[in-house]
């Protein structure tokens, strides 16, 4: 048997009859042909930061540490090895004077990782990950190396090659494993982030006007009060004013990680302390402003862990599932200490996008990791799906292909590709079978 593969969260864990490390697409080739000679499944990981399964397997498991580094870079694009890590792209096109347009919070996922699984950050006008990329090369079921382009008119395995492209964006590594991305880039460019304590009841009266004012809206609620955090990011012509190194590290370290974690600590040991201490760190948000290189203001720390659900539902009804959300904790009994996250995006034309086809607003809940609430996150969840809700492929969920194929327009047509491309599953797990059938 393979080493045993563990998530960033502890909470999946495989142990596959092989592990490979491979260095370029025809390792990756040569993996994919020897699984199926030998009747086994291969999945490709990323950096295990996905609370689902969707990265296991229990054939041949690859690791992405090798597939690593930028090939080429272009007017307007990049092309980077699929487990090049997010913050290593960021370096290394920064570096370059350019930058990536969105992107999320968490910048060690691997850049394969992120798009198959639809990570997202937050923007008015922009995407998530996938929105931005260009191209993919993808090593199909019989070991064949493709390279898959939006602007592509040709087919792939009888598969229309743009229809393939919105597929795979977000393949939930289904169709092909990812080897290599290119993203489209832009100059870099600085970001003014307005850090600003909000009531929640003040935001659920000013949504419009506070998504619409701003480039990148973000704003975490704390459970049990009526205090908000809002993170306002708009492009600035500058100067670049930094937070010191002591304000990065007692923002970034020490309040949000070290003395954040201390408390869901305490609140793990005494839940009816919880009430008390959000309270206590509400009490404590203070508004700050500064002014930096985009990937600095679009990425932050996590060091404490946590589980993880995320839904994405129409933007026009996130005032409604607010309300929803508080009052159920008003009327049950749970203690939560881990503040819940909004963000927003555009429509997106990515076949299984949680955003496909209309704009979207995201509902984040976490739990403190040895402190485990499946009532809650079942509780968010009800009201999530009478919404119409998409919940984020890499968090917790309970849904089925039964149901997603209500809310995802196209998701008949992904299966279909699905079967043009892999109808032997090579790519298949118990997650796949789950949400696709």
């Amino acid at each position: 048997m393979g080493e045993t593969f563990r998530n960033w969260a502890g909470n999946q864990s495989a142990t596959p009859t092989e592990v490979r490390t491979p260095s370029d697409a025809e390792e990756v080739s040569r993996a994919v042909r020897d699984a199926v000679a030998s009747g086994r499944r291969v999945r490709m990981t990323g950096s295990g930061h996905s609370f689902t399964s969707v990265a296991l397997t229990d054939g041949i498991l690859l690791r992405p540490d090798a597939l690593t580094g930028i090939r080429e870079v272009g007017d307007g694009w990049v092309t980077a090895e699929a487990g090049t890590t997010i913050g290593v792209l960021n370096r290394e096109l920064h570096q370059r004077g350019l930058a990536l347009a969105n992107m999320g919070d968490i910048d060690a996922q691997t850049l394969a990782g992120a798009i198959q699984t639809g990570t997202h950050g937050t923007g008015r006008d922009l995407g998530g990950l996938a929105d931005q990329v260009l191209a993919l090369e993808m090593v199909l079921a019989d070991g064949e190396i493709v390279t898959v382009r939006g602007d592509g008119e040709g087919k792939i395995r009888g598969v229309a090659e743009q229809d393939l492209f919105d597929a795979a964006r977000v393949g939930l590594g289904a169709l092909g494993v990812v080897t290599a991305v290119t993203f489209r880039v832009e100059p870099s460019f600085l970001l003014r982030s307005v850090r600003e304590p909000m009531a929640l009841s003040s935001i659920l009266d000013s949504l419009d006007s506070l998504v619409t004012g701003n480039e990148h809206l973000d704003f975490f609620w704390m459970p049990h009060t009526d205090t908000c955090l809002t993170k306002r990011n708009n492009r600035s012509l500058g100067p670049a004013r930094p937070p010191s190194a002591l304000r990065y590290w007692l923002d970034n370290h020490f309040m949000e990680n070290t003395l954040f974690g201390a408390v869901c600590g305490i609140g793990g040991r005494y839940p009816g302390a919880i009430p008390r201490l959000n309270a206590l760190s509400a009490a404590t948000l203070s508004a700050s402003t500064h002014t930096d290189a985009s990937h600095r203001i679009f990425t932050s720390v996590r060091q404490v862990r946590f589980l993880e659900m995320e839904y994405a539902i129409a933007r026009e009804h996130l005032g409604r599932a607010l309300h929803e959300v508080r009052d159920l904790l008003e009327v049950r009994d749970w203690k939560i200490s881990f503040p819940i996250e909004v963000r927003v995006t555009p429509a997106s034309d990515a076949w299984l996008s949680t955003a496909y086809g209309r704009d979207s607003a995201y509902i984040a809940c976490h739990v403190y990791r040895p402190t485990p609430n499946p009532a809650y996150f079942e509780g968010v969840e009800e009201i999530m799906t009478r919404l119409g809700g998409r919940p984020h492929w890499g968090k917790l969920h309970t849904r089925d292909a039964a149901y997603l194929t209500r809310v995802y327009p196209r998701f008949a047509d992904f299966l279909m590709v699905r079967e043009a491309l892999d109808p032997g599953r090579a790519f298949a797990n118990d997650y796949l079978d789950t949400v696709l059938g």
